[in-house]
Order: structure tokens, then sequence, then C-alpha cells
């Protein structure tokens, strides 16, 4: 059952990719031959609109096949006015950031939904308060529920950091203790910390952790905009900065993960609950248009850097220079996905 979720989701999140492209791809009158979930060998197909749209035997991608475009023929040029090669530079860059953009969309329709279906989060109550920190010496207490920060109002853990760092001096806690309301002023104190990479960083914290204690935020339908919103740009701002990470070597190669990792993390996702489900496939949505855009050829994003070439300086790369960094641009996808895979046999065999 785990490997069914995991392809009906990753097919789910290729075809909203592709339709961006095919979306904008029509949109500017570019004829588009085929619109393929997977690769390899065609094992349904059905004409329609004049673009053949198929399932091939390989599901893990898939692609729209325009006149005049084709990455396993970067030199390919096709006149007319419905051809992809004939349209403006603009027009192209549009074409191939919508298959990202759709990604987006996605992932802020399904985080939209996580909100009116109940998203859940830590409570704003205090589990542990370090020994002499500014919390423990302003007598804040264990099972205490933070309330109020200054005129902020707290519903949930997060506010609570986000408030401190947020805010320059000292601070009013308006807590609630054994029914009754109690007012605290803290002042928070820099100290040493760790940010999700790891890395040794500096911040404002004043000495307390969460009781894990987890609640179900009731959100009205603008707040759920709000929320799909943050959730998104949260979500593609970490696996930016990931990636960024990993390139200076702050995240070690071995945790890049693979096909194998992905499966296993959607399949245990299903198994937990739908909302579960739907937060792990919006991420790896994110995730799929963040990568897309990276400047890398064979990528949308390196395919973006060729047109924006040609608009600084109107002239297109060379058909030899464009080959070369198409191949080039596999060559790197290829490696990342062995990679990956390699290491997600290293855990299984590590896990056993």
């Amino acid at each position: 059952m785990g490997t069914i979720t995991f392809l009906l989701v990753l097919s789910f999140l290729v075809f909203f990719h592709e339709l961006g492209h095919f979306i904008a791809a029509r949109f500017f009158g570019v004829k588009v031959h085929v619109f393929s979930i997977g690769f390899g060998k065609q094992l349904y197909a059905k004409e329609w609109m004049g673009t053949t749209w198929q399932f091939a035997l390989i599901p893990l991608g898939g692609y729209v096949k325009m006149k005049g475009q084709d990455d396993s023929n970067p030199a390919l040029k096709e006149d007319g006015d419905d051809s992809y090669n004939t349209k403006k530079p603009w027009q192209r860059i549009i074409i191939l950031f919508a298959g990202p953009f759709a990604n987006f969309i996605l992932a802020a329709v399904l985080y939209f939904i996580i909100a009116l279906m109940g998203a859940t989060t830590w409570a704003a109550q205090v589990g542990t308060v370090q020994e002499n920190s500014p919390a423990y010496q302003a007598g804040i207490l264990p099972n205490d529920e933070i309330l109020r920060i200054n005129d902020t109002e707290i519903t949930s853990w997060d506010e609570i950091g986000k408030t401190i760092i947020n805010t320059e001096g000292a601070l009013k806690f308006f807590i609630k203790r054994d029914g009754q309301i109690i007012a605290k002023t803290i002042s928070p104190q820099i100290s040493d910390s760790e940010n999700m990479f790891k890395e040794k960083i500096k911040k404002r914290m004043i000495g307390i952790s969460p009781s894990g204690k987890i609640i179900t935020l009731e959100l009205t339908f603008p707040q759920a905009l709000v929320y799909a919103y943050e959730k998104t740009i949260f979500a593609s701002t970490m696996i930016f900065q990931g990636v960024q990470k990993l390139i200076q070597g702050v995240i070690p190669s071995s945790e890049v993960g693979g096909v194998i990792s992905i499966g296993k993390v959607i399949s245990d996702a299903s198994e937990s609950s739908i909302i579960a489900l739907f937060a792990i496939t919006a991420l790896i949505s994110v995730n799929l248009g963040v990568l897309n855009l990276l400047p890398i050829p064979a990528l949308d994003g390196g395919h973006i850097m060729f047109n924006l070439y040609e608009m600084i300086t109107r002239k297109k790369p060379s058909d030899q220079v464009f080959l070369f960094l198409t191949i080039f641009g596999w060559v790197i996808l290829g490696s990342l996905m062995l990679l990956g895979i390699y290491n997600d046999i290293n855990r299984i065999f590590l896990n056993n």
C-alpha cells in the first residue's frame, strides 16, 4: 500500500508541475505534442486538444514535449508561430517558471486544506525551565500557559520564540497558572543556540522549552490563507537554505536522500493520518519547485538562465555551448540521484 501511495503522490506532483508548463505554453500559443506522466515506454495514451496525454513505464517524473523544445535534443529548432524557440525570451521564461510555480501553488492549497481540517502545533505551555535562566529568575514554572507577551496574543509555542526574537528590551509575560492570570517581567539574554542546520548561533532566549502538548488550531478562512502562505514561504526558504548549506558543506552529503527515502516518508505519513500525508506532499511539492529553479542546465532554472542571457546579450548561446551545458547538467542530476540512492541503501543496511 505504501508503494502505491508513493507512486500516486509522485504522479500527482509531477502532473501539477507539468500542467503549469502546459497551461503557460498554450497561453502563448506553443503546440504541446506530448504530456507524459513517467518516462520510457508508453503504457496508455489518449489524444486530446492536439496533445498526446500518456502514462509511461517509469513513473519517476514526467515531461511536456513542446514544439521547438526537447531536452534530449537541445539544439532542436522548429519554425512557426506555435514553436517554443520562436517565442520571445521573456515568454519562454514564463513557460519555464510556470512548472515550479504550480508546485508552490499546490503546496499552498494543501496547507490551506490542512488549516481548515485542523492544523496541529505545540501548545504555548512551559515544559522545563532552565536553572538560573531569565525565566527561572522571573518565577516561571513548568505547566505555565503563556497567554500574552506585551500586547501580542499567544496561541502556539512558535509565536513565543518569534515574539522574543522580534521584540527589544524586557518583555511582560501574562501566564495562566492554576486558573489565575499572573504577569511576569522577563529580560531575555543573548545565548548560544543552534539553528535547524546544527550551526552555532546567538539569539535572544529566556530559557524555557515546550511541554510537548499538542493543540489543534481553530482558524478562520482568512487566517487559513495566512497560514498557507506562511507555511509555503517557510518551506521554500528552508529548502533554499538547505541547498546552500549542502553546497557549503555545512550539511554532509550523507544527508542527501533519494527516491527510497521519499517513498518511506510518504508511506509513513499515509499510515499516520490524511493531514500528515497532505503535509508531506506539500513539503515535497515545494521541494520539487525549489530544486527545479536551481540554475543547473537541464532543469527549468538552467533554461531560465539561458533565456536571461539571451535577453541581456541579445543573442543565444551557441549550439555547442548549449549542448555541453545541458549534458553537464544531466551529469550533475544523475550524480545527485545516484548519491541519494547510495545513501538510502546505506541507511537500510545500517538500520538492519
